[in-house]
C-alpha cells in the first residue's frame, strides 16, 4: 500500500481458534495481537504532513493445528477476516533532530470462524473488534534511510465473554512498542530493504485472571521500485515475510504446566507489491505462506490495501 502500511495496526486475532484441537487445550494461547505482515514494506517511512485515510483487508486462512514439536495435531479451517480503517495525522513541525511527529487510530471490523474436520463448526463471530491507537510516533527521513519509533496500545473494544464461541475481542489491553526501518541500498533509492519489530506487553484478561505470554513480531521485505505507466506512478515488487515468537509463559487459573511451557512460533515467506498513483493514492497486495510453525495454526495470508492522502 506504500508508506502508510507502517501506520496500520489493529485488533487481536481470534482467541477462539484454540478450539480446533482438544478441549484440554481450550485455554492455550495461539498468537499475539499484531496482524502479521502488515508492516513488511516501507516500514520506516513517514507520510507527508497532513491527514490520510487507509483501508486494509486482511485474510488469514489456516488448515492445520501444529504442536510444540512440529507435529500436526488436527486439521480443519480457521479463518480471520479483518477490515481495518486507519486515520493518520502527521505534523508539519519537526522535533528531536528533524523527526516528524504523527498519530494514528485504527478501527477494525472482524469476522472469524473455526471448523473442525471431525465435529464441524466450532465457533465464529463478527463485529467491531479491538481498536488500536498510536498516540506517539516519531519518524526520521534521511537520504539513505528512514526510521520510525512508535508507542501504541490495543483497547479491548471488541465483544468478549468468558466461554462464548462468538468473541471478536481479546478481553485485555496490550501495550505495543515498535520500530520500523527502511534502507535504500542504491543511490537512486529504488532497491529497498525494510524491517519492522514490535514487542507486545499483554495485561491480564478480564474475568479470567489469565495473563497471556508476551510476543515479539518481525516483518521484513526486499523491494525494487519500477516506473509504471508514466512519470509519476511507481510500482514496488519484491519478497516479504514475517515471524512471531512468544517470549514468556501464559499464566493464570487453569493454565497447565504443559500450556505454560508451549511457546508459539510463526514463520512465513511471500511476495508484495504496491503502486503509487496520481492524486496521492496508494494500492497494495501481499501474499504470505507460513511454514515450520509451532504451538499454533499454520496457513497463508492475503492482504489488500488502499490509502489516500488528503
Amino acid at each position: 500500500m506504500g508508506d502508510l502500511r507502517s501506520l496500520l495496526f489493529a485488533a487481536a486475532l481470534s482467541a477462539a481458534a484454540c478450539g480446533l484441537v482438544l478441549v484440554a487445550q481450550a485455554r492455550a494461547q495461539n498468537r499475539g495481537v499484531y496482524p502479521l505482515g502488515m508492516s513488511a514494506t516501507n516500514s520506516g517511512v513517514t507520510p507527508e504532513p497532513g491527514f490520510s485515510y487507509s483501508n486494509q483487508l486482511l485474510i488469514y486462512s489456516r488448515d492445520k493445528s501444529i504442536g510444540p514439536d512440529g507435529q500436526v495435531l488436527a486439521t480443519g479451517s480457521n479463518s480471520v477476516v479483518m477490515d481495518m480503517n486507519t486515520l493518520a495525522w502527521v505534523s508539519k513541525k519537526k522535533i528531536l533532530g528533524g523527526a516528524k511527529f504523527s498519530m494514528t487510530a485504527t478501527l477494525p471490523v472482524a469476522k472469524n470462524s473455526l471448523t473442525n474436520d471431525f465435529t464441524g463448526p466450532v465457533s465464529g463471530g463478527s463485529g467491531f473488534a479491538d481498536s488500536y491507537y498510536q498516540p506517539f510516533i516519531l519518524g526520521w527521513d534521511k537520504e539513505r534511510a528512514s526510521i520510525r519509533a512508535v508507542y501504541g496500545f490495543l483497547a479491548p473494544t471488541g465483544s468478549f465473554r468468558v466461554g462464548a464461541n462468538n468473541n471478536v475481542g481479546s478481553g485485555y489491553w496490550t501495550h505495543a512498542f515498535s520500530s520500523g526501518q527502511t534502507f535504500y541500498l542504491t543511490k537512486d533509492r529504488k532497491t529497498i530493504v525494510s524491517a519492522f519489530q514490535m514487542y507486545e506487553i499483554h495485561t491480564t484478561q478480564e474475568r479470567t485472571a489469565i495473563k497471556p505470554g508476551q510476543t515479539f513480531n518481525l516483518d521484513f521485505s526486499l523491494m525494487r521500485a519500477l516506473p509504471f505507466g508514466g512519470d509519476k506512478p511507481w510500482l514496488q515488487v519484491g519478497l516479504a515475510g514475517y515471524n512471531q515468537r512468544q517470549t514468556t509463559a501464559r499464566r493464570g487459573p487453569g493454565v497447565t504446566p504443559d500450556q505454560q511451557a508451549a511457546r508459539y512460533k510463526v514463520n512465513s515467506l511471500g511476495f508484495a507489491s504496491s503502486v503509487s498513483l496520481p492524486r496521492r493514492i496508494n494500492l497494495g497486495f501481499k501474499y504470505f505462506q507460513e511454514f515450520s510453525n509451532r504451538s499454533t495454526f499454520q496457513g497463508h495470508s492475503i492482504q489488500i490495501s488502499g490509502a489516500i492522502k488528503f
